[in-house]
């Protein structure tokens, strides 16, 4: 037997081709009809052909999430929990990787062709262009990242500078009274508003001696690379470190026990974004959670409320951050008075 067609099924199910079709795709049709439709259609396993119901609905049923780095665990956190939303309303999740700026431009522009419904998008770098070709989209999308004021695209942000300001004083409260930032790329989003937040934080307190390294990139590998050069560099030990993100934030405590320090007793260390990696990491990794899950629903929410009224006002949403304290950083009372005396540490 050839592919099983449409009218096979409405033959099976005694109803006409018009009302088979009306029942296969969710128009208007009996609760009796579309029983006997759906009976008929799993009896003779019935495949609907996806193209042809594209050009009908002009519905792909098709989502994306667009990120710079698919195996960051904070991606991935997000995409788990977009697609616990989406997949509830019968779409699929299509991922992607953005690439440079210039690509993530490109892939935006690409989606107007028409491969999916809509998009959630979360760039390391906004440039005019991207802002451009968002704005101008056909394809409803939602940035979870910050744009520029009076963008006409819904976004969902997260707090990076409240939530590094929670690292310094959850530190400063720890006895640390030298504290560095390891930063990432600073042309990017998270690069720029987490040093803003560092300088921010650090400003308003006198008694700190505080500053800013850069990793090239917000892997393990280059937190361990920026973390050796900054230990190699540091004229007197620091108290604590800040990490861009929790992928650096490992990278530094590789970097340091390779150097013989003891995490928390002669360094404490705070990463960013409390993915699963701070759970596994020895000593467990306290981290600012700046709510990717949180984000991601959100996002996802979004775009679903965009695609069925496209004439809303654009929103944006801002999650609020959290510390979560583990062994990183809960140094003994013993540590504590030598944090701030600087004494009893290998340099």
């Amino acid at each position: 037997m050839g592919r099983v067609t449409i009218a096979d099924v409405a033959k099976r199910a005694g109803v006409s081709l018009a009302s088979t079709s009306r029942a296969l795709n969710g128009q208007v049709a009996s609760a009796a009809t579309v029983e006997k439709v759906r009976a008929a259609a799993a009896e003779l396993g019935y495949i609907p052909d996806s193209a042809a119901r594209s050009l009908r609905t002009r519905r792909t049923g098709q989502l994306a999430f667009a990120v710079a780095d698919i195996g960051n665990p904070v991606y991935v956190e997000m995409m788990r929990e977009i697609e616990s939303v989406v997949a509830a309303e019968d779409y699929r999740l299509v991922v992607s990787r953005t690439g440079d700026a210039d690509a993530t431009v490109d892939l935006v522009r690409d989606l107007n062709r028409g491969y999916v419904d809509g998009l959630i998008l979360s760039p390391l770098r906004v440039t005019d262009a991207l802002v451009t070709a968002l704005e101008a989209s056909t394809v409803p999308a939602v940035v979870i990242g910050r744009l520029p004021d009076g963008a006409g695209v819904d976004t969902v942000m997260a707090d990076s500078e409240g939530g590094v300001a929670l690292a310094v004083e959850h530190l400063v409260t720890g006895g640390a009274r030298r504290i560095a930032f390891l930063n990432g790329p600073a042309d990017t989003t998270p690069g720029r508003f987490r040093h803003a937040g560092f300088l921010r934080a650090v400003a308003e307190r006198n008694d700190l001696v505080s500053a800013e390294y850069s990793a090239e990139d917000f892997t393990i590998e280059a937190g361990y690379a920026a973390a050796s050069a900054m230990f190699d560099s540091a004229e007197d030990p620091w108290d604590a470190v800040i990490a861009v993100n929790d992928l650096v934030g490992i990278g530094i405590m590789h970097a340091a026990a390779t150097r013989g320090l003891t995490v928390p007793t002669d360094l404490a260390v705070v990463g960013i974004d409390n993915t699963s990696l701070t759970e596994v990491s020895h000593p467990g990794l306290t981290s600012v959670d700046l709510g990717s899950t949180r984000r991601g629903r959100k996002a996802a929410q979004l775009l679903l409320a965009r695609m069925e009224d496209p004439e809303l006002a654009p929103r944006a949403v801002r999650v609020p951050p959290s510390l979560q304290v583990r062994g990183s950083t809960t140094a003994q009372p013993s540590s504590v008075s030598r944090f701030a005396s600087g004494e009893g540490r290998p340099r």
